[in-house]
C-alpha cells in the first residue's frame, strides 16, 4: 500500500504539482482569511473551499476549470446559508442535508461541473455543522469563501497553471443508461440519499453533536464510484484510511493540544497528502483527511482520545450506510457496470480501426490518433470497474482469473491499437489492400462481440481472404495481433455475461 501510494508512477510530475499547487492555493487563502482579521471558524471555511475548488474542478479545458470555479459561490453560498438558518431546527436542517445529498450525487449526469458543483455543496453543508455555524457569522464566512476562492483560484489559473503545457486530456462520461430509475446517477442519487438517512439516524443516536461525520462517510464512500463492487471496496478503504489516521492522530494531534505552528505545518502536509495520493491510493488519502481533521479539532480545542474514538464509530456507521444502500436500493451491479466499459473499449478499439482503414484507403481526413486517447480513458474506467472483482478478498476466484484475462486482452489491444496508428500516420503505407483487409477483419471481429454493424470500408474481392500470415511488415503484424486478442476475448467475456455472446 506504502509503495503504491509514494512510489507509483508519476508522468511529467503531474501528481507532485498538482500536490504542490494545493499547499500554495490553501495556505495563501488561509494567510489572506488571517491578515483580513477573521476568526478561526471562518478560516477554516475559507481553506476548506479553497481546497474543494482545487481538488474537485476537473473540467478538461483550463476555460471549463476556470467557469465551473466562477460558479461554485454560486452553489455553496446559497447552500451555507440555509445550513445556518437551520441549525438549531434539527427535523428541518437533517432534511434539508438529505436533499443536497441527493441533488449532489444526481448533478453528476451533467458532467464533472455537476459532479464539482454537487461536491462542493454537500462540504460547505458539512463545514456548517462541523463549525456550528450561526446565521450571525454569515458575512464573515462569505467574505472568506470569496477571498479563499480568489486565492485559490490565483494560484491555479496565475501563478501555477501547468495545465496549459499538458494536452487536453480526453473527458469519457460514465454510462448514463437511459431515463428515470433506469439512469444510474439517478439510481445512484436515491441510494446516497436512503444511506445518508441511515447514517444520519444511526450518527445522532452514538452523538447529537457529531452525527454528520456519519453522513460525510456515507457521502464520499459513493463518490466517484459507479456500481455495487466499486462502492463496497471503497467503504472498506475509507474504514482502513480513518483507522489508520486515528492512530496517527492519537500519536501526533492530541499531544501536540493544537500548538498553531506546529499544526499549520501537519496540515500542509496532509494537504500535500491528500492531492498526491488521491490518484493512486484512496486509504492514504483518507488516512490524511483524518490526520487533517484531528489537527483542526485540536485548533479548536476539542480534541481528545474519546473525539478520535468517537470519529472511528461514525465512520462505520456511514461505511454500513452505504453498503445498506448498495446492496438493497436500486443496485447496480458490478456486473453490468463492467459489461458497459468492456464494450465502450471495443467500440473504441473498432472505430480506430475504421479510421486507420480510411487513412490507408486516401482519407487524409481520418485520424486515429484521438481514439487512441480515448481508448486509454475508457482503460482506465474499466479498471476501476474491475478492481472490486480483482481485490485481494474477493470471495470469487474463477470472477477474479475472468477479470484479469479480459484486461490483459484489452491492454493488449491498446498496444497492438497504438501501433496501428502510428502505421497508418506512415504516408508509405497508404493504399496497402492487405492492411485494409486486415482492419475491417478487426472491425467484423468487434462486431461479433458486441453485435454492433461494420462501418468500415469492405476489402475488395481477393483482398478479404489475404493469409494471417502474409508479409513480416510490422504493421500486419500489429493488425494480426489485435485480431487475435479480440477472437480470444469472446471466450472471457462469453464466461461473464449472461446473455451468451456471439462468437
Amino acid at each position: 500500500m506504502l509503495k503504491t501510494a509514494f512510489v507509483a508512477p508519476d508522468p511529467g510530475r503531474v501528481r507532485l504539482r498538482f500536490a504542490s499547487r494545493a499547499v500554495l492555493g490553501v495556505g495563501l487563502a488561509v494567510a489572506l482569511c488571517g491578515l483580513a482579521g477573521h476568526p478561526l471558524a471562518a478560516a477554516i471555511t475559507g481553506g476548506l473551499a479553497a481546497l474543494l475548488a482545487l481538488f474537485t474542478v476537473t473540467d478538461a479545458t483550463v476555460r471549463g476549470q476556470a467557469v465551473t470555479t466562477a460558479l461554485l459561490p454560486a452553489v455553496g453560498l446559497p447552500v451555507l446559508a440555509l445550513a445556518a438558518v437551520l441549525h438549531d431546527l434539527p427535523v428541518a436542517r437533517d432534511l434539508a442535508f438529505l436533499a443536497v445529498v441527493g441533488a449532489g450525487v444526481y448533478a453528476r449526469r451533467w458532467g464533472p461541473r455537476g459532479h464539482s458543483l454537487g461536491v462542493f455543496a454537500f462540504m460547505i453543508f458539512f463545514a456548517a455543522q462541523f463549525l456550528h455555524a450561526a446565521p450571525g457569522q454569515l458575512p464573515e464566512l462569505y467574505e472568506a469563501v470569496l477571498l479563499s476562492l480568489a486565492a485559490a483560484s490565483a494560484a491555479r489559473f496565475g501563478v501555477w497553471c501547468y495545465e496549459r503545457r499538458l494536452p487536453t486530456p480526453v473527458a469519457v462520461a460514465a454510462p448514463t443508461g437511459g431515463r428515470g430509475l433506469a439512469r444510474i446517477t439517478t439510481r445512484q442519487a436515491v441510494q446516497a440519499t436512503a444511506g445518508a438517512g441511515f447514517a444520519l439516524a444511526m450518527g445522532q443516536v452514538l452523538s447529537d453533536q457529531r452525527w454528520y461525520w456519519a453522513v460525510g462517510a456515507t457521502w464520499w464512500v459513493f463518490v466517484n464510484t459507479t456500481s455495487r463492487g466499486e462502492t463496497l471496496v471503497r467503504g472498506f478503504r475509507r474504514f482502513l484510511g480513518t483507522a489508520l489516521g486515528i492512530v496517527i492522530g492519537l500519536v501526533v494531534a492530541v499531544p501536540l493540544h493544537g500548538q498553531p505552528v506546529a499544526t499549520a505545518l501537519i496540515v500542509a502536509l496532509s494537504v500535500f497528502g491528500i492531492f498526491y495520493t488521491a490518484a493512486v491510493s484512496y486509504t492514504w488519502m483518507m488516512l490524511a483527511v483524518t490526520v487533517m481533521a484531528s489537527m483542526l479539532y485540536g485548533l479548536l480545542g476539542v480534541l481528545d482520545p474519546a473525539l478520535l474514538a468517537l470519529r472511528m464509530s461514525e465512520t462505520v456507521v456511514g461505511a454500513l450506510g452505504a453498503v445498506f444502500a448498495v446492496l438493497v436500493v436500486l443496485p447496480v451491479t458490478t456486473h453490468a457496470i463492467t459489461d458497459a466499459w468492456v464494450e465502450r473499449a471495443l467500440h473504441c478499439v473498432r472505430a480506430c480501426a475504421a479510421e486507420s482503414a480510411a487513412r490507408l484507403a486516401g482519407d487524409a481526413s481520418a485520424d486515429p490518433a484521438p481514439r487512441v486517447a480515448e481508448l486509454e480513458s475508457i482503460l482506465g474506467r474499466v479498471r476501476l470497474s474491475l478492481a472490486p472483482l480483482m481485490h485481494p478478498f474477493s470471495p470469487m476466484p474463477a470472477r477474479k482469473g475472468r477479470a484479469r484475462h479480459v484486461l490483459a486482452l484489452l491492454d493488449d489491444c491498446a498496444g497492438e491499437v497504438r501501433g496501428l496508428a502510428s502505421v497508418a500516420a506512415d504516408p508509405e503505407a497508404s493504399h496497402d489492400a492487405r492492411l485494409a483487409a486486415a482492419c475491417w477483419r478487426v472491425e467484423a471481429a468487434v462486431e461479433a462481440l458486441t453485435d454492433a454493424p461494420t462501418t468500415g470500408p469492405r476489402p475488395q474481392p481477393g483482398t478479404a481472404t489475404a493469409p494471417r500470415d502474409a508479409g513480416p511488415e510490422p504493421h500486419l503484424a500489429h493488425l494480426h495481433a489485435l485480431e487475435q486478442a479480440l477472437l480470444e476475448l469472446a471466450v472471457p467475456l462469453r464466461g461473464s455475461r449472461r446473455v451468451p455472446v456471439r462468437a
